[in-house]
């Protein structure tokens, strides 16, 4: 179950929330990429990858 402070960066900043959890790993990355492109789609990944 992931924490609420991961959400709650994830919310504001979604490469921080991922960044917790995963380091510097390829949902790091991927999730940086997508906030690069549009922050919704960044937000939207990152939501779903902490809660899954």
């Amino acid at each position: 179950m992931s924490s609420f402070i991961e959400i709650l960066c994830a919310v504001m900043l979604p490469p921080v929330g991922v960044f917790l959890r995963f380091g510097c790993g390829l949902e790091f990355w991927l999730s940086l990429l997508l906030t690069f492109l549009g922050f919704i789609p960044g937000l939207v990944y990152a939501i779903f990858v902490l809660t899954k």
